[in-house]
């Protein structure tokens, strides 16, 4: 059963990154079709995956991480417009029955990604 999941880690305070806000979106075509909003919870994770099984089909998603909201919430003073405000990540998805984890380390100024396990 194929899966896709997230884990946020904020390299400014070295934790998990508590309380961000995230959404998925599939390409159909020339368009974006929404698939849900996600809060990461204290481990950085969602409580559950973004998607799984049946629901996660071949295609491009993509994870949409609201950065600036996060970093203002823990106090960092950001300017207007923020750097980083939002980070779209966009990830193919090949094979819907492997699993897909999709860690984001960021910084108000900075992140990186890769294909986790």
């Amino acid at each position: 059963m194929g899966r896709l999941s997230t884990h946020v880690l904020d390299t400014v305070r070295g934790l998990p990154a508590a309380g961000m806000r995230l959404t998925l979106s599939r390409r159909e075509g020339e368009a974006w079709r929404s698939l849900g909003a996600f809060v990461t919870n204290a481990q950085g994770r969602t409580d559950t995956p973004l998607l799984e099984g049946a629901a996660l089909l071949p295609g491009t998603y993509q994870l949409e991480f609201c950065v600036a909201d996060y970093f203002r919430a823990q106090g960092v003073a950001l300017p207007q417009p923020p750097f980083l405000g939002l980070v779209p990540l966009c990830v193919g998805i090949a094979d819907a029955a492997g699993h897909y984890h999709v860690p984001l380390l960021c910084s108000p100024w900075s992140y990186s990604t890769y294909r986790g396990s």
